[in-house]
């Protein structure tokens, strides 16, 4: 069997990596290959981040629940618009 070294990471490097990896608007395996560390180990840095993390998110994911209720009701709205539309052009023929 061989003889495995583990890497070690810094914390400031793990914090870098995660904070990159969720800014950039690229798949998480191409940041961690340009970062030079195996896809799982980033996943693992994200999920113990995110663990660290979920007290401070709580004022955020209320907003997100709240944007969600907005956007749909927005769209019963516009398919409601959109009906009208329809009916109003079909009898000003």
């Amino acid at each position: 069997m061989k003889n495995v070294k583990k890497e070690s990471y810094s914390d400031e490097f793990k914090r870098s990596s995660v904070k990159l990896a969720i800014e950039t608007n690229q798949p998480y395996s191409k940041t961690a290959a340009e970062l030079g560390v195996k896809t799982s180990t980033l996943y693992t840095w994200l999920g113990k981040s995110n663990n660290l993390s979920n007290a401070s998110n709580i004022p955020m994911q209320e907003e997100i629940r709240q944007l969600r209720s907005e956007v749909s009701k927005l769209k019963i709205e516009r398919d409601i618009l959109k009906k009208a539309a329809a009916y109003f052009a079909k009898n000003t023929r």
